[in-house]
């Protein structure tokens, strides 16, 4: 049986912009632009020319070569005619395959929004399509509120869509707007609409309300849809729309929908998937989803000791893909819940070839879990857990040895008269039979702290200069006066590895110089530095 093709459209660059938090620059939308193309979307929206400068800029050409480069925008003001309207002009001048107009089909918003009549509505759809077919356009018709709008007044709805199609629009988008309307209401609602639009000519754009907008698209796609709209990591406003890496891997990986339809991402595109997820978030500087589907760093991590045992013997016992397809990686974590059967799993994954029943693990599960009743978690901080190892097995050297530091955190009146806090922080380093001392200022004690004792570290210099600090956390971990504090820092280098560690203790910035130099010798480490 031949596969039907569904078509995936990506509006993060336009609803995805929307979320609290992200905001687009130029040169954000042209490099996420790429990706969406490289991984083989169908359309990509870039936005809302006319409606602000950065839009308008970015559609001063065609930004994609493969994928249908989209303008979005309303269908014509009531009042006006389609000739007279700037929007529609303004879309109509894009540098675009195709264009998206958003409609309204929900008659409670046609008359209290629009302050129109509902057959002007409906006139402003079928004039909006005909004048972008005119000028050699794609058309599609996002209609907006379409699920809350049937559910009022289904006849005036099943309408919108009717005008969109007989005009003939490529694709007749229903949009679950306000993301409240459940994967049975939508199973229900395309099928009727599936009777006066084809589903080839049919589209779901759903949001996630209640966390049912994957759900939502595949019971439209179920019920005869064959267009879906989403975002890269479910970016939107709100709780954001249906995220559109999740929807290529069930599309691609899971039945029936692998074998019944075919998509425009391909097989070895589908093996960038988690690339472009994290690459997205680089871009905005978010911090990943670690738990987000197919693509999260927790996706595919297992913690419980029975479990771990289970995945080593047999992966398919928790898997319910192989991480590798969609360019992610199965993690065994190490923590005082798991057994020797993690250890040696992780062991085994940062490099250490220690057969099951070497002495050695025990000793080492042991120490992790000693150290986990202080606060320290392993899982999360691979590069610490990596010096923690070879501390056991006698495989650090005597890089460097801190003899003392001191941090001093002052809050004062600069020459402008402006109030301002300034850091400084005092490192005293000995490298061998040389002792060094380094003094740094920083927006805050910690990145004080770490400017001075990576100002100067003699003979290993060389090695740490392309260290940079990318992320920092802190968690306490027991409550009260006496509370102990965790730290996280997540480090990169010039190659591009992350590595992230961890430190423990009743002092912020003690717990923070923990990590820093565990960081510092992790690189050390890799750099195969010697004595």
């Amino acid at each position: 049986m031949s596969r039907e093709r569904v078509y995936l459209f990506d509006t993060t660059l336009r609803d995805g912009a929307q979320t609290t938090g992200v905001d687009f620059s130029l040169e954000d939308k042209k490099a996420i632009a790429v990706l969406l193309d490289r991984l083989g979307i169908d359309y990509v929206e870039g936005g809302y020319p006319g409606a602000n400068p950065l839009d308008t800029a970015f559609f001063a050409e065609k930004r994609t070569r493969n994928a249908k480069f989209t303008a979005f925008g309303m269908t014509k003001r009531a009042g006006r005619s389609v000739s007279n309207d700037p929007g529609v002009a303004a879309l109509l001048e894009a540098q675009a395959d195709a264009i998206c107009y958003v409609a309204k089909s929900w008659d409670y918003h046609v008359r209290v929004a629009l302050e129109t009549s509902l057959e002007e509505n409906l006139a402003g759809i079928r004039e909006s399509v005909e004048a972008a077919r005119a000028k050699g356009r794609e058309v599609l018709v996002d209609c907006e509120h379409f699920f809350d709008g049937y559910k009022a007044n289904p006849d005036y709805a099943l309408a919108c869509a009717r005008a969109a199609y007989e005009a003939e629009a490529r694709w007749v988008v229903l949009c679950d707007t306000n993301g409240g309307t459940l994967p049975h209401e939508v199973t229900q609602i395309v099928s009727a609409v599936a009777r006066v639009v084809p589903g080839a000519h049919l589209g779901i754009h759903a949001h996630d309300d209640c966390g049912c907008a994957v759900a939502n698209s595949l019971a439209a796609l179920e019920a005869g849809a064959r267009h879906i709209q989403g975002t890269l990591n479910g970016l939107g406003e709100r709780c954001g729309n249906a995220n559109l890496i999740t929807l290529i891997g069930a599309l691609k990986l899971k039945a029936p929908y692998a074998s019944r339809f075919d998509l425009g991402v391909a097989d070895e595109a589908l093996g960038q998937l988690t690339h472009v997820s994290r690459q997205v978030d680089e871009i905005l500087n978010r911090q990943p989803n670690r738990h987000a589907p197919f693509v999260g760093s927790s996706a595919f991590a297992t913690k419980a000791g029975i479990h771990a045992s289970a995945v080593l013997k047999d992966p398919r016992t928790y898997e319910h893909v192989e991480p590798e397809i969609v360019g992610n990686a199965r993690k065994v974590l190490v923590s005082d819940q798991g057994g020797q059967s993690n250890v040696l799993a992780e062991l085994k994954r940062c490099g250490f070839e220690l057969e099951k029943g070497d002495p050695r693990i025990a000793r080492v599960l042991d120490e992790v879990k000693r150290k986990e009743a202080q606060g320290f978690a392993f899982e999360g901080a691979d590069a610490s857990f990596y010096v923690l190892v070879k501390r056991m097995l006698g495989e650090v050297p005597a890089f460097f040895d801190v003899e003392r530091f001191s941090v001093n955190v002052e809050r004062r009146f600069n020459a402008l008269g402006e109030l301002v806090t300034a850091s400084e922080a005092i490192v005293k380093v000995r490298v061998g039979d040389e002792v060094l001392i380094s003094a740094a200022e920083g927006n805050g004690p910690v990145n004080a702290l770490d400017v001075a004792l990576r100002k100067d570290l003699g003979k290993y210099q060389h090695l740490i200069e392309d260290l940079e600090l990318v992320d920092y956390k802190v968690r306490i971990y027991q409550g009260g006066s006496d509370a102990v504090t965790r730290v996280l820092i997540e480090f990169t280098d010039a190659t591009g590895e992350r590595w992230t560690t961890i430190g423990v203790s009743p002092n912020i910035i003690d717990a923070s110089f923990q990590a820093l130099t565990d960081s510092m010798i992790y690189k050390l480490l890799k750099g195969g530095a010697a004595l």
